[in-house]
């Protein structure tokens, strides 16, 4: 299984592979992106059309029926009352008078005359599809495709004019499958003015309870037309366009495929940077460019040096240091973390083996990755290595982070193992991470490092200054010692000694030093000046 893993991994890493995946990824979202927006704008345009369509045909309508009402009135109002040619020239008149008034007719139910003597008189056999106080209406008196021909009627008393279908269609074109649509019977029919039949009604409930002129449902697109007229509702609605692709993602086409291909050309140059300094890094462990510092840790009250910190770094051949926060997160997810702990824990051994012995009450800490954390290997190491160089255990601390502390009933497990062989267990950079009060009392702890960013806070972060101390009495009350990191002034550790913090490390004590100089560090009994990382030889 591990051998499958190491060949997966080695199968991801490459950068080709990489490369393409992120060309292919990106470039396919791209291209969806862009589909999406363009089919959004079709739609919204869709939409816009339909509104416009919908206001210059409500428009018409408000003329159309404005003077069809006037045209019935004046024939009201006039005292003919009989089939003559004077009753034909007086129909003839009012079509002359109106523009949208194309037949103009009187019914006394024995004769019917029009002002187009040679047509049969407008029908109006069946009853009127909306009959109001004072006016009657009939839609869609004719289904024939001409112009021509009567589509809307208006009745008065013995009079009836109408309107050609030609004077709705002047306007607007209507699309295939669209209709003009008058709804009447309180929303549960719908006669066709132009158009064809629609299935009625086209949503579950009509009218809608959106007060929006425009609804938008997955076939159709139905625009309502304000009316002041309970009787009826005047309906426009046309299907919907369909999902197509717009001639405008055409365009946007070979640009996502340009876009992706350059997002995986800088994905191959990232993984093949990332790979030469892994290469690098392989290659350091063995050419002996990794060195290990120390960072001495104090007693605040003494001063006196109680032990130090290890710290990794990374030297180039040019005398140039590559920060620790890009090669440590790179080895861990290498898995060559491992084997740079080993060599951090053999080198210190090797270096201050001698002194340790001669000081059994200093200690030095080392700092374990995740990894070591979750498995017990880091203490089958370490009993090799005392047991070669003959120090004690005790001597011997480990740091781990918050965020190491993957699965804690794990961790608890190997860090009790190591604490009952007599290795000191350190919680490094309190507070940063995830490690609740309720985990902490589980896990075998015996100190707490607070962070150096909780410390630069004192007296100055009025947001930050609170955590330290209570990151303090909550140690305290756990019984637990402190170590405060990244002193740098005088006032920090005199407040820290106050509140009982024992121990602390900074730059106001020392640098980091090399192994020669943190043993005369201890050797001299004093506090050495220190230098910067950049000035040891």
């Amino acid at each position: 299984m591990p051998a499958a893993r190491e060949r997966l991994r080695s199968w991801f890493y490459r950068p080709w592979f990489l490369a393409m995946l992120a060309a292919v990824l990106s470039a396919t979202l791209l291209m969806a992106g862009s589909l999406f927006v363009a089919i959004h704008q079709v739609e919204q345009d869709e939409s816009q059309e339909m509104n416009a369509q919908g206001e210059r045909f409500l428009a018409r309508l408000e003329q159309l029926f404005g003077q069809l009402r006037e045209s019935l009135d004046d024939l009201e109002a006039q005292p003919l009352r009989s089939c003559n040619d004077e009753m034909i020239a007086t129909l003839q008149q009012i079509s002359f008078n109106y523009r949208f008034v194309y037949e103009a007719a009187y019914m006394d139910g024995t004769r019917s005359c029009s002002n187009r003597p040679r047509q049969e008189a407008p029908p109006a056999i069946r009853p009127a599809d909306i009959k109001g106080p004072t006016y009657s209406y009939w839609l869609n008196t004719t289904s024939e495709p001409d112009e021509n021909r009567a589509a809307l009627m208006l009745g008065r008393g013995d009079f009836r004019v109408s309107t050609s279908r030609g004077h709705l269609t002047d306007m607007v074109d209507l699309s295939p499958g669209s209709s003009l649509l008058v709804v009447v019977d309180r929303g549960t029919r719908a006669v066709p003015v132009l158009g064809a039949e629609q299935a009625w009604p086209l949503t579950e409930h009509w009218p809608p309870k959106s007060r929006d002129a425009l609804q938008v449902t997955r076939t159709h697109l139905i625009y309502r037309m304000p009316t002041n007229n309970r009787d009826y509702q005047l309906v426009l609605i046309s299907p919907r366009s369909g999902t197509h692709i717009p001639a405008a993602w055409w365009w946007l086409l070979p640009a996502s495929l340009a876009l992706g291909l350059l997002v995986g050309f800088m994905a191959f140059l990232l993984v093949r940077q990332r790979q030469s300094l892994d290469a690098e890094l392989n290659g350091a462990i063995r050419r002996g460019e990794l060195q290990v510092l120390y960072q001495p840790i104090f007693d605040l009250d003494s001063r006196h040096c109680v032990g130090a910190e290890a710290l990794l770094r990374w030297r180039r051949p040019d005398g140039t240091l590559t920060s620790p926060d890009l090669f440590i997160p790179m080895a861990e997810n290498t898995g060559q973390i491992r084997q740079m702990t080993d060599f951090v824990l053999q080198r210190l051994l090797e270096q201050l083996g001698q002194m340790l012995r001669a000081n059994p009450q200093l200690y030095i800490s080392v700092n374990l990755a995740a990894c070591d954390v979750m498995v017990p290997r880091i203490g089958q190491v370490m009993a090799r290595l005392l047991t070669l160089h003959r120090v004690a255990a005790r001597q011997i601390a480990f740091e781990v982070t918050e965020r190491g502390l993957i699965d804690v009933v794990v961790a608890r497990e190997n860090l009790q193992a190591l604490r009952n062989v007599g290795h000191q267990v350190l919680i490094d950079d309190f507070g940063t991470g995830y490690c609740s009060l309720a985990y902490l009392q589980t896990l075998p702890v015996d100190c707490l490092k607070i962070d150096k960013a909780f410390i630069d806070a004192l007296g100055h972060d009025a947001a930050s200054s609170g955590v330290a101390p209570h990151i303090i009495h909550m140690a305290q009350a756990l019984q637990l010692k402190v170590i405060a990191e990244g002193i740098e002034h005088e006032s920090q550790a005199a407040f820290l000694s106050s509140e009982g913090v024992k121990f602390g490390q900074g730059w106001l004590f020392a640098h980091a030093l090399s192994a020669v100089q943190f043993i005369e560090l201890i050797t001299r009994g004093r506090r050495l000046s220190g230098r910067r990382l950049d000035d040891e030889a």
